[in-house]
């Protein structure tokens, strides 16, 4: 029986740091990182794919905001965004993977699902706020925007610059999953949970509506996996491994660890917030629930089988 991955891509396979973010640089991002992905398929692996949008749905929501302002354009709320960048950035990956495989003579169907993930509405996230959206802004640049719009901005970990941050909510269940896992494990290639998924829940009166979040598309793509029962969960990002003391003289690069080491790590502040602490929390979360494996690493490493560091039991 063929193996099923369930991939989350990182906004680097977008939208590298150094970039402005045009539409050629996206696409070119985007057809490498599917080119990386062949190695798994070429094994015979069948794919579902999940994928980030933070710079992506901070950039739409100063459209909206800039909109309001000069022309008196409604602004959108956040899952409205999150749906619009979903649909446009699944577009750019079904499109490059496509290109992909006609290059390397590979037939298969590709189909990108717009994703709502059901949340909790009294999550402590909403209270809390941690995603990272958006542009990186000076110190200066962030106080000024958060005294004008009321926004909330947490320096990157990274030391480049400041991020408008909004909440991010546990994601409880994907919907559609059922569809997402019997074509997958028909050998097409599935793209959703894009941006971790459109974030609704159902009211008092059993209505479903939009809430103001960005989820984790890695707990999100986690969950997925989890539900539809993947044999392995990769989360690409933009480092090789999960590093210990990351950024300091005694860095010490992972090759594998148990989920109960990951869980001391993560209770020991190794991992920050809106950085690879979501990660390594999806990592665990995929593992303890049936996953076989969680290999978190940079999408150029799928190559090597023993590429990243590994989540295992």
């Amino acid at each position: 029986m063929k193996k099923l991955a369930v991939i989350a891509l990182g906004g680097n396979a977008l939208l590298r740091g150094d970039q402005v973010g045009t539409i050629d640089e996206q696409e070119q991002n985007v057809y490498d990182t599917c080119s990386y992905l062949l190695n798994l398929i070429k094994n015979d692996y069948d794919i579902v794919i999940g994928h980030g949008n933070g710079p992506q749905v901070g950039n739409v929501l100063l459209q909206h905001e800039a909109g309001s302002r000069i022309f008196g354009i409604p602004p959108m709320p956040i899952d409205f965004c999150v749906a619009e960048t979903q649909g446009a950035i699944g577009y750019m990956i079904e499109q490059q993977m496509r290109n992909v495989l006609v290059k390397n003579n590979i037939k298969k169907n590709i189909i990108t699902i717009i994703t709502q993930v059901y949340v909790d509405k009294n999550d402590p996230a909403f209270k809390n706020p941690t995603k990272p959206v958006g542009p990186f802004y000076t110190k200066e640049e962030s106080e000024k925007l958060s005294s004008e719009n009321k926004w909330i901005f947490r320096i990157d970990p990274r030391g480049r610059g400041y991020r408008r941050v909004v909440p991010s909510p546990t994601p409880v269940e994907i919907n559609n999953w059922e569809i997402v896992e019997k074509l997958a494990r028909e050998g097409n290639i599935v793209i959703t949970v894009g941006g971790g998924g459109i974030p609704a829940y159902y009211n008092d009166n059993n209505k479903l509506i939009g809430i103001d979040a960005v989820i984790d598309k890695d707990l999100a793509s986690s969950q997925l996996a989890v539900q539809i029962k993947a044999d392995e969960f990769y989360i690409l990002t933009d480092v090789p491994k999960v590093c210990l003391n990351f950024n300091k003289p005694d860095e010490i690069k992972l090759d594998s660890i148990s989920v109960d080491q990951a869980q001391e790590y993560m209770k020991n502040g190794q991992f920050t917030e809106g950085s690879m602490a979501p990660k390594v929390r999806a990592g665990i979360n995929f593992v303890i629930h049936g996953g076989s494996e969680t290999t978190i690493t940079e999408a150029a490493q799928l190559s090597n089988s023993k590429c990243g560091t590994k989540i295992i039991k």
